[in-house]
């Protein structure tokens, strides 16, 4: 049976229509969030087959799996990759009103240009044929990439990664620019078990002995300066409760040495480095003119049984409800107070939370930069339909939906792109029916301008691209 998916999916009236098919649906795509692994970019790699560039790593799939039932064996066990396929055709006609649904077939439409419904009895066929396809040169990682005119990639690494792959795509000019993101939740993260090993995983790198918080510091920034120089943009930071807790240099530095005697810490401890480290780090960011990213209020490893026996980010993580705004507005405050708050973009994993974030923005912007703090696209639970549009209307109804840098796959898979399509009909659907209303003029100039730059052009030129 044929897809429901025509070319006029998600967009109900004609102003809609016209905003899609004549301006966003192909304008380039700026991902500039997402978990891709670069190693596969580098070697221009061939997915063997629809369960390992599907299934693989894919902790929104494995949910839904074992939401309808599915052993774990078919999941993240031993199971040959065909089974595992078979396992997920038996639940995604299960899954109508997830973005699931219509991401898979939104995929195999076009990428593979299977247009079938995908269950157990059109199972078999369309394994064999996006397998056939997947093993052509057209299918590798780079020309999926291509394929969807992805312009920029952000991925997301450590500061101890020593940006060797980055360094080799930059020189071999891939036409697809992979900048490197930094992420410092580890070197935050003094309250876990691991931080002093981490501690020595980072001195690694810096080729120095860290005996103290100052040579933390330097440390740090030392890595700041290695991923400007590999092209890096912005940087991004977990945050599972928003934080923030006054301290002097000294302070932090005495707390710092107390964790790595193996001494046990106060939550007050843990939120004074935490809020001292980050607000250092993000005025380096403002010189560097990187945009500084916050997501914001995930329940990481809820089953600690599943944790124990599969690890984190295995699909075992939900929405966390802690109150963020004070702590929130005095972190950014902490760093504007001397004018060093970077472009920063806000997202929280609760939806409670949209109007809190949209306010905040307000709260910071400069006349120098249209929109220099963002309320972020709607994240992991809310990419959906009714989450993308409470978002975009939230930010419109408290901000400049103009300025909005739009969407990112926040993925770890090559097939993923296609939920930029998925976005910008919502978007278009949006602004038609906004006009469809008489809530906005049909002003074609005007909206498809609005469509291109949230689409793209505001994204290039807030990160700089």
């Amino acid at each position: 049976m044929k897809t429901f998916i025509t070319d006029d999916f998600l967009l109900y009236n004609e102003t809609a229509r016209e905003l899609f098919h004549n301006t966003a649906k192909d304008l380039p795509i700026i991902d500039y969030h997402n978990h891709l692994n670069q190693y596969e970019i580098m070697e221009d790699k061939n997915f063997s087959d629809l369960a390992e560039v599907w299934l693989g790593g894919d902790h929104y799939k494995w949910r839904a799996m074992r939401a309808n039932g599915i052993s774990e064996d078919y999941i993240t066990g031993n199971k040959p990759g065909y089974e595992k396929f078979l396992a997920w055709s038996k639940t995604i006609p299960n899954a109508i009103g997830n973005p699931l649904y219509h991401w898979t077939h939104l995929e195999l439409l076009r990428y593979f240009d299977i247009d079938e419904l995908l269950n157990e009895e059109s199972a078999p066929r369309i394994w064999e044929e996006a397998n056939a396809k997947l093993a052509t040169k057209e299918m590798s990682v780079r020309n999926l990439l291509k394929n969807k005119k992805v312009e920029f990639v952000g991925t997301t690494d450590d500061p101890a990664d020593d940006l060797k792959t980055h360094e080799a795509l930059a020189k071999e000019d891939i036409g697809i620019t992979v900048s490197p993101s930094f992420r410092p939740d580890n070197a935050l993260g003094i309250e876990k078990e691991d931080f002093p090993s981490y501690v020595e995983k980072l001195a690694g790198v810096y080729n120095k002995e860290i005996e103290n918080y100052d040579v933390f510091l330097d440390a740090l920034k030392s890595r700041v300066d290695h991923f400007a120089e590999h092209g890096c943009k912005s940087s991004d930071h977990g945050i599972n409760v928003m934080f923030y807790e006054e301290a002097t240099k000294d302070e932090v530095a005495a707390i710092f040495a107390k964790r790595l005697k193996g001494e046990a810490l106060t939550n007050k401890e843990v939120e004074q480095f935490k809020t001292y480290t980050l607000v250092t780090l993000g005025e380096l960011y403002a010189e560097k003119k990187w945009v500084m990213q916050l997501h914001i209020n995930p329940l990481r490893n809820n089953s600690t049984r599943r944790f124990k026996l599969i690890g984190a980010d295995s699909g075992f993580d939900s929405i966390g409800d802690h109150l963020l705004a004070d702590k929130l507005s005095n972190l950014l405050d902490a760093m504007d107070i001397n004018d060093k708050l970077p472009k920063t973009v806000l997202y929280s994993l609760n939806a409670r939370d949209n109007d809190v974030l949209a306010a905040m923005a307000g709260n910071f912007q400069t006349d120098e930069i249209a929109g220099k703090v963002q309320f972020g696209t709607a994240w992991w639970f809310n990419d959906t339909i009714d989450g993308m549009e409470d978002q975009m209307r939230t930010l419109a109804n408290m901000g400049l939906i103009s300025n909005f840098i739009g969407m990112l796959t926040d993925s770890r898979s090559f097939l993923s792109f296609p939920r930029h399509e998925y976005f910008r009909r919502i978007l278009c659907n949006l602004l038609g029916t906004w006009v469809e209303e008489g809530k906005a003029p049909k002003d074609m100039k005007l909206l498809e301008t609005y469509v291109r730059n949230i689409c793209y052009e505001n994204a290039k030129r807030y990160f700089a691209i």
